[in-house]
């Protein structure tokens, strides 16, 4: 059983992050950087209560986990942790969550 499950929402951000690598800093730092971002999304799986709380950036349930300048968006109270989002963090964090 997989510790977590991505949303669509998720799946296309990395998509997107995947296809940005890949076109600006080429195969080997994509595939570096998709690794560790699927890492530590498995982290989080395992160990839903590691991420932080950020009230400022949304009201819903969720916690961050960041991995380089990404922010993996999580619910932990799902079984399997639900990735909610996928997202750099220099842009607008809070108004993609609302």
């Amino acid at each position: 059983m997989n510790a977590f499950i991505l949303s669509p929402e998720a799946e296309r951000d990395l998509d997107i992050i995947k296809n940005y690598l890949l076109e600006e800093a080429g195969p080997r730092v994509a595939r570096h950087v998709m690794r560790q971002l699927r890492e530590g999304m498995r982290l989080v799986g395992k160990n839903p209560g590691l991420g932080h709380v950020r009230e400022d950036l949304t009201g819903k349930p969720a916690r961050f986990w960041a991995v380089f300048s990404y922010l993996i968006v999580y619910d932990p109270a799902t079984k399997p942790v639900g990735i909610a989002r996928v997202l750099h963090g220099k842009r607008n964090v809070e108004e993609i969550l609302h």
